[in-house]
């Protein structure tokens, strides 16, 4: 774990066609709870798409979003929406993220450290470099876990104004591959028994 680790945005990977293409979003795809919260602003704030509205805590810290798949899921990025002018003390500035299988097993994997975040901080959920050297290599799981583990000013409660989980880009299937049943829906459902 790099306790040392700073946010950045990180350039969008590129098809064939030079094309800027976003990272799959894999949120819709989990159940997703708080550790507290006040009334009307809960988990659902966080996926709202609503610069607005956002989640507040509402207890003791550490505060934790938890975020739970179907099935072992290759999770690549994650997207969080903060806003340090209006949120002051409520705005994250330590965040500590886990994974695993399930709520018994779950494992430190990256500590990131934000200094007055305004607007959407996309980074690595893993520090391990991939096979190319290009990049950093997805974590798979079943349960992600975000903690807040501080925020600015020593604030007690925190806002989260929005927040995704990102999947590995897929690579660009021509009309000439032999096997083309590679879209996000297909691979969703290839497993089923």
């Amino acid at each position: 774990m790099d306790g040392s680790s700073q946010a950045r945005q990180e350039p969008i990977t590129k098809r064939k066609t030079d094309k800027p293409i976003d990272p799959l979003d894999i949120s819709h795809r989990a159940k997703w709870s708080v550790s507290s919260f006040k009334f009307g602003f809960g988990a659902e704030c966080l996926l709202d798409d609503d610069p607005d509205t956002f989640w507040h805590s509402d207890g003791p810290q550490p505060h934790f979003i938890t975020i739970e798949f179907p099935r072992k899921m290759a999770i690549q990025k994650i997207s969080v929406l903060l806003n340090y002018p209006l949120d002051d003390s409520y705005t994250p500035s330590a965040l500590a993220i886990r994974a695993g299988t399930g709520p018994s097993d779950l494992q430190d994997i990256r500590m990131v450290t934000l200094d007055k975040p305004h607007g959407w901080v996309t980074f690595d959920v893993s520090s391990e470099p991939n096979e190319d050297g290009d990049g950093l290599n997805p974590v798979y799981a079943y349960q992600l876990q975000i903690i807040i583990a501080q925020n600015h000013m020593s604030g007690k409660d925190t806002h989260v104004r929005g927040l995704k989980v990102l999947g590995p880009v897929q690579e660009f299937v021509g009309a000439d591959d032999a096997f083309a049943f590679k879209s996000p829906n297909y691979r969703m459902y290839e497993t089923l028994r």
